[in-house]
């Protein structure tokens, strides 16, 4: 492979973006899709143990989709998603639950450990994290409809409150928390929650730097079926526009809407970033062009570092 002429150029600019953020957090959103493969997750693990030697501080949310869609066909139980959220019976709870905190859960934390990691596993439940309540039936416009419809999503929480003491304790303590999507209400009860709006709630009460969802694709594009459109940056304006338009459909809107409440609730910024191409979230971090989209507030990026 031949150098460039200075071989040490992109040390010194990630370097740069090292000390920039030493000591931050960032809460970064695993999607089932990207985990599931033992190949990949292995390598997004990678990525993830470097920004710990980094002392980066990292709070990992993950998913599991396609694994629960997958446990729930093999036990005959029905799959209804509305919007891309999914429609959660008692079945699909215990389901969930085998899913969430245990195949998916586990696999993430041996490959973390293995990449020298010390992670930790919880749920929403653990010293109370996130505390929810039942979603009550609301109007939702399907994908593709004009018109809303009232939606009973079954036993998903809505959260209440977020206690992130635990999450601080372990990070100061140098441990990289890892939280399965499932929150406990006052009453005992314990629900299916969306990972994304986890994360989006985490990163909000601590006072994360960024916020990363980790997609199947590059980030947010203007047309699915091409790469080649990628939205490199955008403001919340620029998205609202985008969802005026039709742009943004399916499993992209809940992770639209966690990056609204996201940035407005303080978050520097939220980045939609491939969890499956080489490195894409070491490029997004450590470089100034990045690998995916960056989403900020209201100031619009003219060139400068994501």
């Amino acid at each position: 492979m031949p150098l460039s002429p200075n071989p040490y150029a992109a040390l010194k600019e990630a370097s740069r973006y090292v000390r920039l953020f030493r000591g931050k957090t960032f809460v970064v959103k695993v999607g089932g899709e990207v985990i599931a493969e033992p190949k990949i997750r292995k390598a997004l693990c990678e990525q993830i143990a470097l920004l710990w030697s980094f002392s980066i501080k990292v709070v990992v949310v993950h998913g599991g989709g396609a694994e629960l869609d997958a446990v729930c066909e093999a036990m005959n139980i029905p799959v209804q998603k509305v919007a891309g959220r999914r429609v959660t019976s008692p079945e699909v709870l215990d389901a969930a639950k085998m899913v969430f905190a245990g195949q998916v859960h586990m696999d993430l934390l041996a490959e973390l450990q293995a990449a020298g990691v010390p992670a930790v596993g919880l749920t929403g439940l653990d010293a109370g994290l996130l505390k929810a309540t039942r979603r009550p039936p609301v109007p939702v416009v399907p994908d593709g409809a004009t018109e809303p419809q009232l939606v009973d999503f079954g036993l998903v929480g809505d959260i209440d409150t977020v206690d992130p003491h635990v999450l601080s304790h372990l990070l100061e303590g140098g441990f990289v928390p890892v939280v399965a999507p499932l929150s406990g209400g006052e009453d005992g009860a314990i629900y299916n929650t969306n990972a994304d709006t986890i994360a989006a709630s985490l990163a909000t009460a601590l006072g994360a730097e960024k916020l990363f969802f980790l997609l199947s694709v590059p980030g947010l594009l203007k047309d699915v079926h091409k790469a080649s459109s990628l939205v490199p940056h955008a403001t919340l304006d620029e998205l609202a526009a985008f969802e005026a338009k039709g742009v943004i459909s399916g499993g992209m809107r809940p992770k639209v809407a966690a990056v609204k409440a996201a940035l407005q609730g303080g978050v520097a910024s939220a980045h939609l970033v491939s969890g499956v191409a080489p490195d894409a979230l070491l490029a997004e971090i450590f470089t100034n062009e990045g690998s995916g989209t960056m989403v900020v507030a209201s100031q619009p990026v003219t060139g400068g570092a994501k």
